[in-house]
């Protein structure tokens, strides 16, 4: 096999390796124990919370929605469990599960089945009594998938918001920030409506860094941020004028404290809550570099919070590996921005690797290389492709480098990768722990 292609063979293997260690169904069964008339969940001390519950509600939303769903049903007593268990997962993850109402959903943008899905969630936290738990399942792209607008702000709306947020360069953290002033389920507001019963959430995280209250907009846990923290991040990625009306009023009125706060660390909602965070970007991370080093690569983490905009961190990459003088594994892990340009298709990991493609042949990489930029979720924006996998011949099939700027110039990484034959094509995986990249190196002096 030419070197080349073994390079991109293995660096699909190493991604698919860090996919697998975000297993959605392993990671919920590994917590969920069944004892007499007991229930053991584990926590990330090591130590499991144990209680007798009279009943047990199951709720599950975001891309992995399904398969933690389906762990649960698989391990918890079906005498427990309450009478209408739910999962909200994005279209392309919708499987039929056997007595848990499965509904899909809109992302990265809600739409009417979202909402749907959030007022039946709303209605279960909110039937659960003293004595009973309602177990949360979130995993990635929960924010986007059960939108419950506060009064005043209609879907469309919020909506609007959202896809503003979304081409302003916000990062998703920014993006939550601002969803949990605008819902009555993110930032706290589930475990709100669940009082006074028992709330655990089951946490497969996609945000770096593992902050609890980001994930999916923190439903179950107390919110850090503030209105004004939401109008600044506006403002800050001018996008404030460009956001409906009855939004700018809404977040005007929370600054002015005519609207409450969502819930904060001491308030008593958060008495009889708990979490345990099951995957994450790290693990998997962790299980990239491990294969690369059974594929016998020397391995080296290149960083495990890869921020910023993708074309610009993909230049940066380049310029770090030139100055490599041995056969290297780089490894990383992260989530990336895009500010939109232009007008043409693509996504964040797809931009990535057209950009690092482009200037490992405009800074003149030497040697065999494969640079691979993936979605765990296998969607990398509104796309088919999961990110994009080059090599130093991508530019050639690509008819020259200036084709190869343009299509960047315009945010159109998809149809450039496409015609070199590059696109990185999974499929939805099940599971979401934001992106993952692998650099395979073999410098031109070796």
């Amino acid at each position: 096999m030419p070197l080349t292609a073994q390079l991109r063979q293995h660096a699909q293997a190493i991604f698919q390796a860090g996919v697998a260690a975000a297993d959605p169904y392993q990671a919920v069964k590994r917590c969920l124990t069944a004892n007499g008339i007991l229930l053991d969940i584990r926590l990330n001390d090591g130590n499991t919370h144990t209680r007798r519950w009279t009943k047990i509600h199951l709720i599950a939303f975001g891309k992995a929605a399904c398969a933690m769903a389906s762990a649960a049903h698989d391990s918890i007593p079906a005498y427990l469990l309450g009478a209408h268990p739910i999962a909200v997962t994005n279209y392309e993850n919708v499987t039929d599960l056997a007595a848990i109402k499965v509904v899909g959903a809109g992302h990265p943008l809600p739409d009417a089945e979202g909402f749907y899905a959030a007022q039946c969630i709303a209605e279960i936290a909110s039937d659960a009594q003293q004595g009973e738990l309602l177990l949360v399942l979130v995993s990635g792209g929960g924010s986007a998938l059960i939108p419950y607008p506060v009064p005043g702000i209609s879907l469309a709306e919020k909506v609007a918001t959202t896809d503003v947020l979304l081409a302003s360069g916000a990062t998703i953290n920014e993006i939550n920030g601002v969803r949990k002033h605008l819902s009555q389920l993110k930032g706290g507001g589930l475990a709100k409506l669940a009082y006074p019963a028992d709330v655990h959430a089951l946490i497969l995280s996609d945000v770096l860094g593992d902050d609890i209250s980001a994930i999916a907009s923190g439903p179950t846990v107390a919110d850090p941020t503030t209105y004004s923290d939401a109008v600044a991040i506006l403002k800050t990625r001018q996008a404030w004028d460009k956001i409906p009306t009855a939004v700018q009023q809404h977040l005007h009125q929370g600054v002015q404290g005519a609207i409450a706060e969502t819930p904060k660390a001491n308030d008593t909602i958060f008495s009889r809550n708990s979490q345990t965070l099951v995957g994450s970007n790290a693990l998997s991370v962790n299980a990239m570099l491990q294969m690369a080093r059974r594929l016998g690569y020397p391995s080296q983490l290149y960083s495990s919070h890869l921020c910023g905009e993708a074309r610009t961190v993909a230049k940066d990459w380049v310029t770090y590996a030139k100055t490599l003088q041995q056969p290297v594994a780089l490894v990383a892990g992260g989530e990336t921005t895009v500010t939109l340009q232009g007008n043409g298709r693509g996504g964040r990991n797809q931009e990535m690797a057209l950009a690092f493609a482009l200037a490992a042949q405009q800074q003149g990489l030497g040697g065999q290389w494969a640079f691979l930029s993936g979605g765990t979720d296998g969607r990398d924006g509104p796309t088919d492709a999961a990110g994009g996998l080059v090599d130093a011949g991508t530019i050639s099939r690509m008819i020259s480098p200036d084709s190869a700027a343009a299509h960047l110039a315009n945010n159109d990484s998809y149809p450039a990768l496409q015609r070199a034959g590059d696109l990185l094509v999974t499929g939805t995986t099940g599971t979401n722990v934001a992106d993952l990249q692998v650099l395979l190196l073999i410098p031109a002096a070796v």
